[in-house]
């Protein structure tokens, strides 16, 4: 007797990719790529895993971020994926906070989207630099607490820390504003030319070179009337 299914036998099924599966295979391939362009970063900037804060090696490194993902398209849930990769990702073998934060910067500066919200407060790691160069029409929330030289070199953009941050908050600052919802670190402000910092909880000191600018503490202006190092 014939088997009556044996005419089936030689015919193909084309399989048809869903539509979710396209969605998750681009997000895959943007991450990817964002991980190979931070990595890369890192291989370039850093040498035996040791990073030194210089003005001259935070620009070019900001330089290459920003060259990496020139061509990258990617919205605001990209970053937020990004950044828990690099908190516990096996793809990342080892995260700079320096070089990490000035690459998640750039991302941030050259994302879409004009206000972009990244909860931080999970995570293991300490991202430093965030919100570096963020400039004029981007507000950049950051929930949960932050490293040193948060906001250094903001440039027009609003920053908004839903937690404490490090050392050197606002550092060289051009324009924009700063909002610190607890407390800040050493030198707060230092270097600072432009914009406002507004803290909400205790500032641990200023910094002692400010060439304009306007510091808050609790709603009362302590920069430039008050310049004492303590508060």
């Amino acid at each position: 007797m014939k088997n009556p299914f044996q005419d089936f036998g030689s015919l193909s099924v084309e399989r048809k990719e869903l539509p979710l599966e396209r969605i998750v295979r681009a997000r895959e391939e943007v991450m990817e790529r964002m991980v190979h362009g931070y990595l890369k970063l890192v291989e370039e900037e850093v040498k035996d895993l040791v990073w030194l804060v210089e003005h001259s090696r935070v620009v070019k490194a900001y330089s290459a971020a920003v060259k990496s993902i020139r061509e990258l398209q990617y919205d605001a849930d990209d970053i937020e994926e990004f950044c828990s990769e690099l908190d516990s990702s096996n793809k990342i073998p080892y995260m700079i906070s320096g070089p990490a934060g000035i690459y998640l910067s750039a991302l941030v500066n050259h994302a879409q989207e004009d206000r972009i919200v990244l909860p931080l407060k999970d995570y293991q790691r300490t991202f430093h630099f965030v919100g570096y160069r963020l400039p004029d029409g981007k507000t950049l929330i950051l929930q949960g607490d932050v490293g040193d030289f948060v906001g250094a070199g903001l440039s027009g953009g609003r920053l908004v820390v839903e937690g404490s941050v490090g050392n050197w908050c606002g550092a060289g600052m051009m324009k924009g504003e700063i909002q610190v919802m607890e407390n800040s670190g050493q030198n707060t402000g230092e270097w600072m030319r432009g914009g406002e910092i507004h803290v909400e909880g205790r500032i641990r000191s200023l910094g002692k070179t400010l060439f304009g600018g306007r510091i808050f503490q609790r709603g009362k202006l302590v920069v430039p009337q008050e310049t004492d190092s303590e508060i």
